[in-house]
């Protein structure tokens, strides 16, 4: 069987691209959340795990979908080869248990989590220059009235 999973973080984004790349990819079945990779659970791809037999492959649209940083992806990928699951990445292509199979799964991983890093570190980086040059900036999402409740919420 091949396995689709697809996961935005926020309730916000939407998932039909990522469901609709797997559904041409040719899964059989689709797994679907939202929830963000930085937390520690994802209840529906704990599940998908579960249920992964010999001869399976997990499809997943993107690398960062698949593993919230490089330590988690080379242990999920660990634990999907003993159990001979193949893992197809859709923009990277499928990952097997060869040495270069695993080598190119390593580079990949390892760059996924720069590029996280980066991000993280630029965001807080503006963060702190806002904080220091503009008198009116403020973290989080701005409050918005709703009449219905009379009230701000964020």
């Amino acid at each position: 069987m091949r396995y689709g999973y697809a996961r935005v973080s926020t309730e916000g984004q939407r998932l039909e691209s990522q469901i609709e790349e797997l559904r041409r990819a040719g899964v059989d079945e689709i797994y679907q959340e939202k929830y963000t990779g930085t937390t520690t659970g994802r209840p529906v791809f704990k599940q998908l795990l579960s249920k992964l037999q010999f001869g399976d492959i997990l499809v997943v649209t993107k690398l960062d979908r698949f593993a919230r940083n490089t330590r988690e992806a080379l242990d999920v990928m660990q634990t999907l080869f003993d159990h001979h699951v193949g893992i197809h990445i859709l923009n990277v292509g499928l990952i097997d248990e060869t040495p270069t199979g695993k080598l190119i799964f390593t580079v990949f991983s390892a760059f996924a989590q720069f590029e996280r890093d980066l991000i993280i570190s630029r965001t807080q980086e503006g963060k702190k220059y806002a904080r220091a040059h503009n008198p009116n900036y403020h973290e989080g999402r701005k409050k918005l009235y709703s009449p219905r409740s009379d009230s701000y919420t964020q």
